[in-house]
């Protein structure tokens, strides 16, 4: 077996579970990008305000389907959802502090701020996910 393939083949739930992430992301990205438009154009508050509101949406969307599609865990809702909290309130401080840099002081347009704002915490949440709100509680035991 050559060195690619065994890479290939020990990394695959890896490689799997990111592209799952990936497609979760995808859909809770538009789902927070779709309240931030829906908020800012409808004047019913600006891009930060609808920024924070959009992030609400995404993360109820993402916990959903990324406890059913992307990570096997084995912890109860009232095990994983704080956990979930904790990691999607620190992306929600995140996001918000980046968007307010970006827009109000850098001037930036705040869909192409979000983006960058998005990519940011988007290795926070997945790091935090993995390896601390769905992990598998069998993994830390001795």
């Amino acid at each position: 077996m050559t060195k690619i393939r065994k890479a290939v083949l020990r990394y695959r739930p890896l490689v799997l579970q990111i592209g799952a992430f990936a497609w979760v992301g995808l859909v809770a990205t538009g789902a927070h990008f779709a309240t931030l438009a829906l908020v800012v154009e409808q004047d019913m508050a600006g891009p930060v305000a609808g920024s924070v509101m959009g992030s609400v949406v995404g993360a109820i969307v993402s916990y959903t389907l990324n406890r059913l599609f992307t990570f096997d865990s084995t912890r109860s809702h009232a095990g994983a959802v704080p956990r979930f909290a904790v990691v999607a309130l620190g992306a929600f401080a995140l996001n918000a502090l980046i968007m307010e840099v970006l827009v109000h002081g850098l001037d930036v347009y705040y869909l192409a701020a979000q983006v960058v704002a998005t990519g940011i915490t988007l290795v926070w949440t997945f790091t935090g996910y993995r390896v601390w709100a769905f992990a598998d509680r069998s993994l830390h035991r001795a």
